[in-house]
């Protein structure tokens, strides 16, 4: 089949795993599971006046004077922030997610020969793997808490409790995400399995889903200072704050792209994860493997470990060389997004 023939420069996929914004909550340890004795977390403005500790320029570093006149100059900022009450020792997060089926038929896509070929690869990976190894490192991001991000660090105890909402078939499992690393996904725990399974069978379907409710619950000390997401605000203006959170009607937040994020971040395959002093640990499933904290793309097309050199042969019908690669693959395909080729 020559490639101008089935190229689809239109072609889209729907995201198939739909989290919730999170909400955030104090309580105390011992009552997490009474939620009359829960409150809503709000918002705090604090104005503080911080200390000059930016570089310097080559005149300023030289002359005591003018570093003294810096040091002298207050550096005024307002910024949000979100504690616990004093009597308050944990953090509940509560979002939901629901699962999609349905990744056999792209959301838009203008060529015929094109589709029937993916559709036919697609229907390949189903029945050889069923998604079950998605299934079960999307799992194990819930059981381990990787999306609580920084409110993870320094907390006695985690745990999290998914319900599976749906009429048919709901479901309970309780997790202690200090139990779980973040760091790989080598762990065959009943529960985690078991909750791996559904989420598979969810994806595997054509036009299924799965409900999730989740509540984690997080003992970071009495009053400490936990962390909502944080707005990016392009044109804060001089004399605004410095730093915005993110809240839903008053109740501190989580954006679910955050959520998302972390949920899919199960890419150990890209080519150094093996390698100590260069692998990020696990990363979100990205086209060209982006991690833009550390300002590096971890799968390139020069390497052709990138997601369009895996996908045009595969979509086509050309089996991959490694299992793996199919997994990241059809983990894009569940992420969604745009991926038109031009025929040029």
């Amino acid at each position: 089949m020559a490639k101008n023939q089935d190229t689809a420069s239109v072609l889209a996929f729907e995201k198939k795993l739909v989290p919730s914004d999170g909400y955030m909550y104090g309580n105390q340890w011992e009552e997490r599971n009474n939620s009359a004795s829960q409150t809503a977390l709000q918002l705090i403005e604090k104005s503080v006046r911080g200390t000059i500790s930016n570089r310097l320029d080559k005149a300023t570093k030289g002359d005591p004077v003018k570093l003294n006149a810096k040091v002298e100059s207050p550096n005024l900022q307002t910024v949000d922030s979100c504690a616990l009450a004093p009597e308050q020792d944990t953090l509940k997060l509560h979002f939901t997610l629901k699962v999609l089926g349905g990744v056999q038929k792209p959301s838009a896509c203008n060529n015929a020969l094109f589709k029937e070929s993916y559709t036919q690869a697609v229907n390949s990976y189903i029945e050889k793997e069923g998604f079950k190894e998605l299934g079960k490192r999307y799992a194990l991001n819930l059981a381990n808490a990787r999306f609580l991000w920084r409110n993870r660090v320094g907390a006695e105890n985690i745990e999290v409790q998914v319900n599976a909402l749906n009429k048919d078939s709901k479901q309970s499992w309780v997790f202690d995400a200090t139990q779980f690393s973040t760091r790989h996904f080598n762990i065959d725990d009943k529960q985690v399995v078991e909750l791996g399974e559904r989420i598979a069978a969810a994806l595997s379907s054509e036009d299924d889903f799965l409900m999730l409710e989740i509540n984690c619950f997080v003992q970071v000390g009495k009053a400490q200072e936990v962390y909502p997401s944080e707005e990016l605000v392009l044109d804060k203006g001089k004399g605004k704050k410095s730093k915005i959170l993110y809240c839903v009607n008053d109740i501190a937040a989580m954006h679910s792209q955050k959520l998302g994020n972390a949920l899919r971040s199960i890419d150990t395959w890209y080519p150094e994860f093996e390698d100590a002093e260069k692998s990020a640990g696990p990363i979100a499933i990205e086209p060209y493997g982006a991690v833009t904290n550390l300002g590096k793309a971890y799968r390139t097309p020069k390497d052709k470990q990138d997601f369009y050199t895996f996908f045009d042969k595969w979509a086509r019908g050309t089996e991959l060389e490694r299992i793996e690669d199919e997994h990241y693959v059809m983990a894009i395909l569940v992420r969604g997004g745009v991926f038109g080729e031009s025929d040029k």
